[in-house]
């Protein structure tokens, strides 16, 4: 009922774009981690920084396990790096260091679109769940208004990686400006690294919404199928 040939044809486009998307932000971070930042300042130095440039004293900055795996924790105001940026003084780690900060600056300057994605949080996670079993029992009872309930409540992953966009898109354009307004990134070489790996990054937020509206009117023809007949 759920994994068919129509399925493959919504989500074929989607999953390429995923993988084109993930194989060109391995490849911008690997070439830009291997050219070194001129401030010869490794990710957590650069945030260090930042942090102390903007005053913002009560953020930490920790370590976490694994690669690409850096992110700003609201709950507990952290920075997590993992090692390949924290402990590497490359272009690409100063770049997702310093975007990792805006997001902590989002967060100390109550940044809407960012109160907007954390108020979804708790929808999605039940969304995610809820959605496809409403839409499985809606369509095995022939119950279409369960199943159209279903698809709304599935509709929050679209709107949570919509949301997402304008937070990421700002903190990227955040980082660019506070690395040259630092002195953190000298060159025009090392403007052109940090817009390559932060743009490639911003494409899988990019692909993870395609991918979310696709799913989603995958679902919204299978349960408008079955209300026509």
């Amino acid at each position: 009922m759920f994994f068919s040939m129509s399925y493959l044809i919504y989500m074929i486009p989607a999953f390429i774009l995923m993988a084109l998307t993930s194989w060109y932000v391995k490849s911008s971070y690997n070439k830009w981690s291997r050219v070194q930042a001129s401030s010869r300042l490794t990710g957590a130095q650069a945030a260090q920084r930042l942090l102390s440039t903007g005053g913002m004293y009560g953020v930490q900055i920790r370590g976490t396990a694994g690669n690409l795996t850096d992110h700003y924790d609201p709950r507990d105001k952290t920075l997590y790096l993992s090692n390949g940026v924290a402990n590497v003084a490359s272009v690409a780690s100063v770049a997702i260091a310093a975007h990792e900060l805006g997001h902590a600056m989002q967060d100390a300057e109550d940044y809407f679109p960012l109160r907007i994605r954390a108020a979804l949080v708790p929808m999605v996670n039940i969304g995610s769940n809820l959605g496809w079993i409403l839409i499985m029992i809606g369509l095995f009872l022939n119950f279409t208004q369960l199943a159209w309930l279903g698809v709304l409540v599935f509709a929050g992953g679209a709107v949570f990686a919509l949301a997402t966009l304008p937070v990421e898109f700002n903190a990227s354009a955040r980082a660019k400006h506070l690395l040259v307004q630092t002195g953190i990134i000298q060159t025009e070489e090392e403007q052109r690294g940090v817009n390559a790996v932060l743009n490639a990054a911003a494409l899988t937020y990019v692909a993870a919404l395609v991918t979310a509206i696709m799913q989603l009117l995958y679902y919204v023809s299978l349960v408008g199928g079955r209300s026509r007949d």
